[in-house]
């Protein structure tokens, strides 16, 4: 009992090579990488812990992973998953209507199902925004709802020369009306009923403000459409516009828009920075390059799908039936930052 009271415990090795396996969707693609167990139970949270350095070179290398196959199946555990490749995840701000499951996960945004929602670079309208945006899949839908990824380096070097200089050149302006009948009113985004407060924190985020005689608040915020990825330093298409330009509406939500509102008075719009419009066959043509390389993932339950939010856009495909899935946001950061970390 002596010499055995002398050993010291020996910890088990989850090294990559030992417990997992890496593959891809399928072999004209390597968006995502897909990490699975190969031992039975391997405890996810305490893989990740020990291999922190391979997860954020892979997805530096590749802008997604998929983990598939480790059963997390409550808030709890992806929490505890997304708080081992996040330093800090981010409380929610009230930007986007959905419902907060805990202090740092919520639902996805609450959108029709019926509807496809296009690809974008999470909060790249705002100042300050996540480097990592993290899935996990409780139930997927009874047919479609897949997640739509498409890498954002790619985007870049696909568009034409003379839209890539335009946007460098004059960044994207996102126009916002806060009108209390379609979409969140100040009073929600902003987190406060008090004009004052409102306007402090525009000025403290860049954010041009206009009070109506009516107390509707219109807002213009000027934000780069391409960043510099501060670790790999490769150039990202990096904005919201196909979010915010009326053009890429489909034909029935447009002309419902433009039933109720001027030009001028859109809930959300978009113009070049110096408040040109962006033509219509502008936008088209930056959906298709979208389109051409989306990746749609196909939920399993249990999945988590972690997204280097620079290197990697997202979207949704319609879906039927009911769909749970898991966010949360991580490594807050911004235009400034990152362009000091990456010169």
């Amino acid at each position: 009992m002596r010499k055995l009271s002398k050993i010291k415990r020996q910890p088990i090795s989850l090294s990559r090579s030992s417990s997992i396996k890496t593959s891809y969707l399928n072999s004209e693609t390597t968006l995502p990488l897909i990490v699975q167990p190969i031992i039975e139970n391997l405890d996810l949270v305490y893989w990740l812990e020990n291999n922190q350095q391979f997860v954020e070179k892979e997805l530096f290398k590749h802008g997604a992973i998929l983990f598939r196959g480790f059963k997390i199946d409550n808030v709890v555990a992806f929490e505890k998953c997304s708080l081992k490749i996040c330093s800090q995840l981010f409380s929610e701000n009230g930007e986007h209507p959905r419902e907060n499951l805990s202090e740092n996960i919520y639902t996805p945004v609450f959108y029709p199902a019926k509807k496809q929602l296009l690809w974008h670079n999470e909060n790249s309208f705002n100042l300050r925004w996540p480097m990592k945006i993290l899935f996990g899949c409780l139930q997927p839908a009874s047919q479609g709802g897949e997640t739509t990824i498409v890498n954002s380096r790619k985007v870049f070097e696909a568009l034409d020369p003379r839209i890539k200089d335009k946007f460098i050149q004059k960044q994207v302006m996102y126009v916002r009306n806060y009108v209390e009948d379609l979409g969140r009113n100040w009073q929600t985004i902003f987190q406060t009923t008090n004009p004052s407060k409102v306007n402090d924190i525009c000025q403290q985020s860049a954010i041009a403000f206009e009070w109506q005689p009516n107390g509707q608040l219109k807002t213009r915020s000027v934000r780069p459409a391409v960043v510099r990825h501060p670790v790999t330093n490769e150039i990202s298409w990096f904005n919201q516009a196909q979010h915010w330009h009326p053009a890429c509406l489909d034909a029935e939500d447009r002309e419902y828009l433009f039933s109720l509102y001027k030009q001028e008075d859109l809930p959300r719009n978009c113009h070049y920075g110096d408040g040109t419009p962006i033509e219509d066959e502008i936008m088209e043509a930056i959906c298709e390059v979208y389109q051409q390389l989306e990746v749609a993932i196909p939920w399993e339950a249990g999945d988590i799908l972690v997204l280097d939010n620079i290197l990697t856009a997202h979207g949704r495909n319609p879906y039927v039936g009911t769909r749970k899935l898991l966010v949360a946001v991580g490594d807050m950061t911004s235009f400034e930052e990152i362009k000091l970390r990456s010169s």
